[in-house]
């Protein structure tokens, strides 16, 4: 009995340190696993990391603090020029107010001239970004679109740049301003007092440049002429025309404004030359006459055109020649 229990529990202890083997290979095949997948993969998870300024890395450092240049969040300033003509050129004027205000804009300047089917209404209309194509559209379709003229203008580098500049700007006047807080002398103090004035500026003005900038790409400018039945693009027309007529009506106009210049400068100096032109002619002509009286008459010839008369005194002595 005893041997059979011995026996039994030898069995056991190699079972169980059989179960202790297998138990320790298979952690060392799971270790080896790990160390091999984590030898394996990270030279490939590490490779993206080294191309990061090419590809993903470019995209994180723009995540962190690089602004977005897509498309539809860049900085764009919309400016656009149009002609229309209508029937009724208050009544278009009118509507583009009403459309204008309905997108959400505002009317920038407004000037008018009323002549009958000549009448002309030139409106300026700040409107937002989003919707300047579509008011553009609208405008045209009041009438018979002329002529349309859109610009484009892309300030993002500008407006990011101007964000760099107004947070280191902001961060020298924190710093000028700590310095001010323990100035210990007079001195220091007004010389810090100037610094930070100055640097306050420096950004008041960066500032100003941001709002004129971002009120640029927030609202686009739309100047619209409204003509009306009779007005034409002919003026428009003869500006681009050239030719010998076209010299000759030119050169007429300028001889005729040069005429009227030079007229307006006669009628200026008439005056003056009658209250000091007129005395100062009558007395150069007085003194003239004066001088004329004074001068003695010129020698008398005699008459009938003989030979002058004989010298009456005594006749000249030759010289006489001294003895060698």
């Amino acid at each position: 009995m005893t041997l059979r229990t011995a026996t039994g529990g030898a069995r056991a202890l190699a079972a169980i340190g059989l179960a202790a083997l297998l138990l320790a290979g298979c952690g060392a095949a799971d270790r080896s696993r790990d160390s091999a997948d984590s030898g394996g993969a990270a030279p490939a998870e590490k490779a993206p990391a080294r191309a990061a300024p090419d590809g993903a890395a470019a995209s994180g450092q723009a995540g962190a603090g690089a602004p977005d240049l897509r498309v539809d969040q860049r900085a764009i300033i919309y400016t656009g020029t149009m002609r229309v003509q209508v029937d009724d050129v208050e009544g278009a004027a009118r509507r583009a107010v009403e459309a204008v205000t309905a997108a959400g804009g505002f009317v920038g300047g407004d000037q008018r001239r009323s002549a009958a089917a000549s009448a002309q209404a030139e409106l300026e209309l700040r409107v937002p970004a989003a919707k300047f194509a579509t008011l553009v559209d609208e405008l045209a379709g009041f009438g018979r679109q002329q002529r349309r003229e859109i610009r484009t203008q892309d300030v993002t580098e500008e407006t990011v740049d101007l964000d760099a500049r107004i947070t280191t700007q902001r961060a020298r006047v924190d710093s000028a301003r700590r310095l001010l807080a323990r100035a210990d002398t007079v001195a220091e103090l007004v010389t810090l007092e100037n610094e930070v004035t100055r640097r306050e500026a420096d950004l008041a003005s960066l500032e100003a440049k941001k709002r004129r900038l971002a009120d640029l790409t927030a609202l686009s400018t739309i100047t619209v002429t409204f003509v009306g039945r009779d007005a034409s693009t002919a003026d428009e027309e003869e500006a681009d025309r050239t030719g010998f007529m076209v010299g000759l009506r030119g050169g007429w106009t300028v001889f005729l404004a040069s005429m009227g210049v030079l007229l307006t400068v006669l009628g200026a100096l008439l005056p003056w030359l009658l209250l000091i032109g007129v005395p100062v002619t009558a007395l150069v002509v007085v003194l003239r006459r004066r001088r004329r009286r004074r001068q003695p008459p010129p020698p008398v010839g005699p008459v009938g055109g003989g030979r002058p008369p004989a010298p009456t005194g005594p006749p000249p002595v030759p010289a006489t020649r001294s003895a060698p």
